[in-house]
């Protein structure tokens, strides 16, 4: 079993939204280095890149992060770029730590991986019982073949490689920017500038019927970590808080937490995306002994003042 303490660990994306909040506990589990590579300086879809990173990092330890990644409408607007960058990045990275024999390799997914219409809660042993919602497609089959990948790469070669998949992830240093940003940051971004500019109304995607399963970025990085330091089987693990909310109840409690009395006006020629995500978080509190601590009310709440300290926004400041 392949362990953090002590070992020389690149984390992929480690500057990211995600990353920086792995990178912040990453710590706590004592590694010799952490190297976390920059697009700037390492390309991953270029696998000399690769492997000038692994002759100035000798990783022991991978942990890919790195991705392309968007809501809705950035997912419809870049299906190819989405799945070329995702798919090149993670298979020339898992051949090349083969390559130099890496002690683990921890491919990080994500729930756009399942079927379009997965039984709910979605179990590790539905993903492949259908294709994924159309909109987000290209971007989950590209990181499922890394779990093809990290399997076969097991049963051929011995290589310690495991798959997670985390669900929609909110929280502090998110991406909130309107055009690219998934569907908290996005909410929560038009929310505050509503409020802040007394705008009666905003506009959302969508009928608000489809729900979402969200987990803090915070907690999502405790599991990974965990799942990184011991766990060491071919099974992909959902990671989650098994609870799942609408769109139209999301967007009301944020409503609600940022003070924002106007208007839902709900845009339905736009796309819902998938009908329903809830994992089944079974095997990750079996495996892990991983339990979501932060509830959306929490994360939320943090996640607003956080955004409205970025926008100069006073008047939450006050209110929260």
């Amino acid at each position: 079993m392949a362990s953090i303490r002590g070992s020389r660990v690149v984390v992929t994306g480690g500057a990211g939204f995600l990353g920086g909040a792995v990178c912040d506990q990453l710590q706590q589990y004592e590694p010799s280095e952490v190297f976390v590579p920059r697009s700037r300086d390492y390309d991953l879809r270029d696998a000399a890149a690769i492997n000038r990173l692994f002759d100035d990092a000798q990783p022991e330890v991978v942990i890919h992060l790195a991705a392309v990644v968007g809501g809705i409408g950035a997912n419809r607007a870049n299906p190819g770029r989405y799945f070329y960058d995702n798919a090149i990045m993670g298979i020339q990275l898992m051949e090349l730590a083969r390559q130099r024999a890496v002690s683990k390799f921890v491919a990080v997914g994500t729930i756009c991986s399942y079927p379009k219409h997965t039984p709910v809660p979605f179990r590790e042993e539905d993903l492949w019982r259908g294709y994924p919602e159309e909109t987000n497609a290209p971007y989950g089959l590209a990181k499922k073949m890394l779990l093809v990948q990290a399997q076969a790469y097991r049963q051929q070669y011995g290589m310690n490689a495991i798959t997670l998949l985390p669900v929609n992830l909110y929280g502090p240093r998110d991406n909130f920017d309107t055009e690219s940003s998934h569907v908290i940051p996005a909410l929560i971004r038009k929310v505050i500038e509503a409020r802040d500019q007394r705008v009666g109304h905003i506009d959302v995607w969508g009928s608000g019927e489809a729900s979402r399963e969200f987990i803090f970025v915070r907690d999502a990085a405790d599991a990974i970590l965990r799942a990184t330091d011991g766990y060491d089987k071919p099974e992909p693990l959902n990671i989650g808080t098994g609870h799942e909310i609408s769109i139209r109840d999301l967007a009301e409690l944020i409503c609600e937490i940022a003070g924002y009395d106007g208007q839902l006006r709900w845009d339905t020629s736009k796309p819902d995306g998938q009908p329903r995500r809830c994992l089944d978080t079974t095997r990750a509190r079996a495996e892990l002994g991983f339990e979501a601590r932060t509830s959306l009310r929490e994360g939320l709440t943090e996640t607003i003042r956080w955004c409205a300290h970025q926008t100069n926004s006073s008047a939450y400041a006050k209110a929260a």
